[in-house]
């Protein structure tokens, strides 16, 4: 499959915006945002689709998605946060944590592209700073690179 662009992020040869990370994932804002808040669940290993997780990674991914969304919706005082797992985009498993108010809040067609880094990295403070409170291991220190 070669390197992934995730893993080139993960890994820091691309700038990423990160708000979790332990051994065997990685929770960073995705540069497309639909909502502010979007960030992405991903796990270290490539493995292209959801699907094809080992079972014990697939559980630990889907709760620190929970954990991303308990403190997004925190942060962002949303109605209900979405977990879309699409998979069409890069050929790494990933799963869209998104916070939202209606379903209109979930068209991709609406991403938005060339979001400044600045913004980016003001909406993961935010969720840091709720990933902190709630004293979860793996917040992130700082926004970007970790």
């Amino acid at each position: 499959m070669g390197t992934t662009l995730f893993t080139k992020i993960i890994n820091g040869d691309i700038p990423g915006t990160f708000v979790y990370r332990d051994e065997h994932c990685v929770a960073f804002m995705t540069i497309s945002p639909i909502t502010t808040g979007h960030s992405l669940v991903v796990p270290i290993k490539e493995v292209d689709q959801w699907t094809d997780l080992p079972q014990e990674l697939n559980e630990h991914l889907f709760n620190v998605a929970k954990i991303i969304g308990q403190a997004a919706k925190r942060a962002f005082e949303c109605e209900r946060i979405a977990l879309v797992v699409a998979g069409y985009e890069i050929p790494h498993c990933h799963l869209h944590v998104i916070p939202s108010n209606s379903m209109a809040d979930l068209e991709f067609a609406n991403a938005r592209t060339n979001v400044d880094r600045k913004e980016l990295e003001q909406a993961a403070d935010r969720i840091i700073v709720e990933l902190r409170r709630a004293d979860i291991a793996g917040a992130a220190a700082t926004t970007g690179s970790v």
